[in-house]
Parts: C-alpha cells; sequence; structure tokens
C-alpha cells in the first residue's frame, strides 16, 4: 500500500520548522513510521544545489536559473528518497515542495504556473502530495515574528515586495487546489497552530 506524502508550506518566518518538528513528535509517539526531508536538500547531491541558491553572494543568479536549480535538487529528491519511500509505504513529510517553486519563482518571479509546471513535471507528476499543509501569515507579520531576514539568505533579502507576491501566489494556489490544500490560519500561538494541523491531517485520514 503506498504511503501518504504531506508538503509544509508558508512565507519565510511562519514557523514551518517548528510545526514539523511538532508533528514528527506525535508521530514518533504513536510510533508512526515517518520520513521527513527538506526542500531543497534531502540527498548529498540536492543539499549542495541548496547551497548554491540560498548563498547570498550568488546576488547574479537569473530567475530562470534559480527555477531550474529548484526543479533540479526536486528531481533528484523525488527519485532517490521520496518516491522509493512512498512505494514501501512509509508516510513522508517534506518541508516545502513544488507548491514553493508555483509561488516563489512562478507568481513572485514572474515565470508564470505553467513554465513552473512544465519543468516539475517529471518529478512532480510521480509524486504529488496528498495533503498540502498551507500555513497562513502575511510576510509582515511573519517576519517580525522570527526577528528580520537572514542576511545569508538570498531568497530572504529578495525585500518585502516580493515576499509579498509569494504570500499572494500562495493564495491563489490554496484556492485553485482547494482539495489538496489545508489552509491553517498560523497567526496565533505554536500550540494552537498545532492543533489546527492535527486536525486538518485526521480529516484528511493522515493520522
Amino acid at each position: 500500500m503506498r504511503g501518504k506524502f504531506v508538503t509544509f508550506e508558508g512565507c519565510e518566518g511562519v514557523g514551518k520548522s517548528r510545526q514539523i518538528k511538532d508533528i514528527c513528535n506525535l508521530l514518533d509517539v504513536k510510533n508512526v513510521k515517518y520520513r521527513l526531508v527538506r526542500e531543497p536538500g534531502g540527498t548529498s547531491i540536492s543539499e549542495k544545489i541548496r547551497e548554491i541558491i540560498l548563498d547570498g553572494k550568488n546576488r547574479a543568479m537569473c530567475d530562470r536559473c534559480e527555477a531550474l536549480l529548484y526543479a533540479a535538487s526536486r528531481e533528484q529528491l523525488v527519485k532517490e528518497v521520496i518516491a522509493p519511500a512512498l512505494e514501501s509505504g512509509e508516510l513522508v513529510l517534506c518541508d516545502r515542495y513544488i507548491d514553493s517553486s508555483l509561488a516563489y519563482q512562478g507568481y513572485a518571479r514572474g515565470l508564470g504556473f505553467d513554465y513552473v509546471e512544465k519543468i516539475n513535471r517529471a518529478a512532480a507528476e510521480e509524486c504529488m502530495p496528498d495533503c498540502t499543509v498551507f500555513l497562513k501569515l502575511d510576510p509582515e507579520q511573519a517576519f517580525l515574528r522570527k526577528g528580520g531576514a537572514d542576511k545569508n539568505d538570498r531568497l530572504e533579502l529578495s525585500g518585502m515586495d516580493f515576499h509579498k507576491k509569494v504570500y499572494e501566489g500562495y493564495l491563489i494556489l490554496a484556492e485553485k487546489y482547494p482539495e489538496r490544500f489545508a489552509v491553517i490560519d498560523a497567526s496565533g500561538t505554536r500550540g494552537e497552530t498545532h492543533e489546527k494541523i492535527v486536525s486538518a491531517l485526521k480529516e484528511r485520514g493522515i493520522i
């Protein structure tokens, strides 16, 4: 029986990593077997691509190069980790996936959803998420929560106008794919947000 695939999305600083950690702790208590990966990254090759993408010194990187690097990292992760784990029946949790590329490169960078879907087709069509947990919090609040942008992260340094476009892109995707997106209001406490995520995953038969 194929495993379930859950992705977590949201703007920078929204608290994805903390929420994923809390879900993993819950799964550990329940003795649920799962695999946790992140994007870009998750394999030795993908992690090297991650370094190139996020390096604050690579400000000259063009938008299509950025999108293609994300797609390359994703392809490696799907083939090496995600697809085999799902085939073996594992629950796979992924910190960001194709919706990040659609929101960041497709919408905010202006490359278009069609272009991003096209270059990710080989990886994403094989492994689309069963559920995408979108932590909904506007970027101004999110950056305030995290204490500002990381000066070593090229994406975080893209400016507030860019991150507002990313947020708009996510809202469009959530409306476009309501059956897949679990939209979670992340404006409350860590515990409140966690309970909302758990409830959404239970409703979808994930946990």
